[in-house]
């Protein structure tokens, strides 16, 4: 392959290529980064230099890792047999394979799929099973209104953004969808109520409640949470947070939709991360790691209970079910049943948040914490306000770990990793001894010590 013209690229991207959510003054001064190859668990740039990803291609959608060819070929070969089916009741055989294996793994009565190309399209199409539900089912005919939680992310498309509360996407754009409402969410860390757990008795979960009092119960169709949150790095709740939702959304028949869309098919360690809690939601967004990244597919599974109550569902899209996604998606979940990769996502997981964990000494470092295979280092400048950082000193250390060679993810106030379940011990070690390096560099530079 010859060797690519980098500023020809470079030039092209700035002047032909609208960034998304990255500064245009930040683009031209760093320039962005053109990756041109990659095998494993490492790509490489323009330039020739390769680097370490511990992001996953920094949606963390790569869980298998780069150059399988096992996943291209089944796309290739079944885009000879049959590339494209059709939607509405048109539809190929390796979808419906897909979707009686995605109820095979799914928690409880989650057993019928919906298909569509990103997560975004997922979170829509679970906000309309849920309001054509509650219509159809004719308790709740007016229920409309989705609940959301403070700095959650859902998506980009308009319904997903009106329950995004993060990465600033939504209010540019307002005013959106109406009937979206948020409330505080389990950042305990940084808590909303400035308290600690377990003295805190869980308020954020409890809230819920009040919160579908205030907004009636009879217009509330949804409640919509990530599992773990991704906001200022891998939210991960207090145990007993989701049995609280669970139950509070059955008292007030209020449906739950994990947003399963990061989190789905192995990231923490379990199939789905509601498995950790034993608590079962009554729709699940999948995408990301269910493809591992090698084709563009979502979905939208409701329990048995939903998809009898809808008479017809009143959703359509062109790529719904696209038979290289489907092929994509079963040749990925039989590699990581093949190779056991959920349970060693969950092993190599512990091991390298022990690993991180040793940072919490460091003078910045506020919290290391993470489950299965994403972890995140939570920075501070004041160890005991636990005030985030109003600089670049994150952005600094992530730049400097890119430097060493290494690609972690800015999370706002985290450098978040969550790097392919194929992921060796050694290059888990790796990545901890370039983070403490790029850390006690940046520390020292700034005199933060």
């Amino acid at each position: 392959m010859a060797q690519p013209n980098i500023d020809q690229l470079t030039q092209d991207a700035l002047e032909h290529y609208l960034f998304p959510l990255a500064k245009k003054e930040e683009m031209r001064a760093d320039g962005p980064m053109i990756f041109v190859s990659a095998e494993g668990v490492e790509i490489t740039d323009a330039a020739g230099k390769s680097y370490l990803d511990m992001m996953s291609t920094h949606t963390r959608a790569s869980s298998l890792g780069y150059g399988d060819e096992r996943i291209a070929k089944a796309i290739y070969d079944q885009l000879l047999v049959l590339h494209y089916a059709g939607t509405v009741a048109n539809l190929a055989d390796v979808t419906v394979r897909l979707a009686a294996k995605i109820a095979e793994l799914a928690p409880g009565e989650l057993s019928v799929t919906s298909f569509g190309s990103s997560g975004s399209e997922a979170n829509e199409m679970a906000f309309k099973a849920a309001k054509q539900y509650h219509h159809f089912k004719g308790d709740k005919p007016r229920a409309f209104k989705i609940i959301s939680r403070w700095n959650a992310y859902h998506g980009a498309t308009m319904g997903a953004l009106a329950a995004t509360d993060y990465l600033g996407t939504r209010h540019i754009t307002e005013p959106g969808v109406p009937g979206y409402s948020h409330i505080p969410a389990p950042t305990c860390y940084r808590c909303p109520f400035d308290r600690d757990y377990p003295d805190c008795g869980v308020a954020c979960a409890k809230h819920l409640e009040a919160h579908i009092q205030h907004e009636g119960p009879e217009y509330i169709a949804a409640f919509i949470a990530e599992p773990v949150m991704q906001a200022d790095g891998v939210q991960v709740p207090p145990s007993e947070y989701f049995s609280i939702v669970r139950e509070i959304c059955d008292r007030y028949d209020v449906l739950f939709i994990a947003d399963e869309v990061i989190t789905g098919f192995g990231r923490t360690g379990a199939w789905f991360a509601m498995e950790h809690w034993g608590i079962e939601a009554d729709i699940m967004t999948t995408g990301k790691a269910m493809t591992s990244g090698y084709f563009p597919l979502a979905a939208t599974t409701v329990s048995k209970e939903i998809a009898d109550a809808l008479p017809v569902f009143v959703h359509i899209q062109t790529y719904q079910g696209h038979p290289g996604g489907a092929a994509a998606a079963l040749e990925t979940i039989a590699i990581v049943e093949r190779e056991d990769l959920i349970a060693r996502a969950r092993d190599h997981g512990a091991y390298f948040l022990d690993a991180l964990k040793t940072l919490e000494t460091l003078p910045i470092v506020g919290q290391v914490r993470g489950l299965g295979m994403w972890t995140c280092i939570d920075f501070t400048a004041d160890k005991e306000s636990r005030a985030p950082f109003a600089d670049d000193t994150v952005k600094t250390i992530v730049r400097r770990m890119q430097e060493l060679g290494v690609l972690g993810g800015e999370e706002g106030a985290a450098i978040e990793f969550a790097p392919s379940y194929t992921v060796s011990r050694a290059q888990l070690d790796k990545c901890v001894e370039i983070a403490g390096q790029a850390i006690r560099e940046v520390t020292k530079e700034r005199g933060l010590a």
